[in-house]
């Protein structure tokens, strides 16, 4: 049978990527309290393409895929990226995988246990070496400082985001980038609370009141005191429960 994704295109333009995006896929990832968490991820899979090729083989994505659909971790995407340039004979493969993850939190008072969500990602490129980075979004609490200054009761406070990226040696637990990020609001969002926990979240986050210009800046030393982490972004959006409009602070090492 004809091979057209084979065929020789007189065009002369290389593709930078080509290949299949938003495949919903179901993996297994490495777990820090319980050795391996079941989730479904959103995938999307590249290589570089030769101008004289008309097309590159979708299904060997999927088969790839298929072969390590229960070893994705950390630990095994340089091995995937490999075999992405090997399979496809491209110069060059990407590999960007987002998913909800979940850990197990206890509140802080009377210790009741809950899930709570994540959204995270992975995202590896080889060219001429393998580039790791991991994601994680992360939401918190803000009190408002200039509002506890101003007013002489109470102060508005919202729900945020802290979405963090980081380029990394070695290895790194997802549960540890999302504790150190955790620390650097006015609190932490639980998913099950009681109404002590509640009591004490809420006169501890007035304690602590935060900008967004302070969360970013928060996450930013912590990150820079990580010797194995070598590159960051930070994003932090704060959704303002009196503003008709979000505020965002965005930090990049260079």
């Amino acid at each position: 049978m004809r091979d057209v994704q084979s065929d020789i295109d007189i065009r002369n333009i290389e593709i930078d990527k080509v290949g299949v995006k938003n495949l919903r896929y179901p993996i297994v990832l490495s777990d820090k309290a319980h050795q391996e968490q079941h989730t479904v991820a959103r995938i999307n899979m590249y290589v570089n393409l030769p101008h004289h090729f008309r097309g590159t083989h979708m299904s060997r994505f999927i088969e790839l895929l298929n072969r390590f659909r229960r070893e994705i971790a950390v630990t095994n995407i340089g091995a995937i990226l490999r075999e992405m340039k090997k399979r496809l004979n491209a110069e060059s493969a990407h590999l960007e995988i987002e998913f909800p993850y979940f850990i197990e939190k206890t509140a802080p008072i009377s210790k009741a246990k809950a899930l709570m969500e994540y959204k995270c990602r992975f995202v590896g490129s080889f060219t001429d070496k393998i580039r790791l980075f991991m994601g994680a979004s992360v939401p918190v609490q803000t009190v408002c400082p200039c509002s506890k200054e101003i007013a002489s009761e109470g102060a508005h406070n919202q729900r945020g985001i802290i979405d963090v990226f980081v380029a990394f040696r070695g290895f790194l637990w997802l549960e540890d980038l999302i504790a150190l990020i955790e620390e650097c609001a006015s609190s932490q969002v639980y998913s099950l609370l009681k109404r002590e926990d509640e009591k004490f979240i809420t006169e501890n986050a007035y304690k602590n009141p935060t900008f967004v210009e302070d969360v970013a800046r928060n996450v930013a030393l912590k990150l820079n005191r990580q010797e194995n982490i070598s590159w960051y972004s930070v994003e932090v959006e704060s959704f303002e429960s009196i503003h008709n409009h979000d505020a965002y602070a965005a930090i990049e090492k260079k």
